[in-house]
């Protein structure tokens, strides 16, 4: 059955690169049950490929759920969940990281539920990294906690 599964949904998917705009966006009112956002083709194919592996499959479960949702919030800027997301990438509590940047010396604590930056909290090394440089970085790579891909 498992393989059944797999060529009909192999078979559902090469059929979209073969659907006019329109036709996906028939397709996205089908399976998604709301009239498509917009006519961008590569945003429909995917949006669409995606639910028709959903729908076959199953979604995320509920623990990757709720993460996804919990950290929707903070890029938001919500603070309405009082959950603690553990990441297993965090260093031990109490670690303290040390980045030199910009010429000066930025000493981050590991606490139990976040991060101490000059007195201040935060959820995310991510956060951290955005207040002291003033973009956005992925905060395990600028604090030396992830290798770079092609370091390799």
């Amino acid at each position: 059955m498992r393989d059944n599964d797999n060529m009909q949904v192999l078979a559902r998917l090469a059929a979209l690169k073969t659907m006019t705009v329109n036709e996906l966006k028939a397709e996205w009112q089908t399976l998604i049950g709301s009239e498509a956002p917009n006519n961008s083709r590569p945003f429909l194919e995917q949006r669409i490929a995606y639910r028709i592996q959903e729908l076959t499959w199953g979604g995320p479960s509920k623990p990757v759920a709720r993460l996804l949702d919990a950290l929707a919030d903070e890029v938001e800027g919500k603070k309405v969940r009082k959950s603690v997301i553990s990441d297993p990438r965090n260093p031990v509590i109490g670690t303290r990281l040390v980045r030199e940047w910009d010429g000066a010396e930025h000493v981050i604590t590991v606490l139990k539920d976040g991060f101490d930056w000059q007195g201040r909290r935060y959820k995310s090394l991510s956060a951290v990294a955005r207040d002291i440089t003033g973009t956005q970085w992925n905060g395990y790579r600028f604090f030396g906690l992830r290798e770079r891909k092609d370091a390799a």
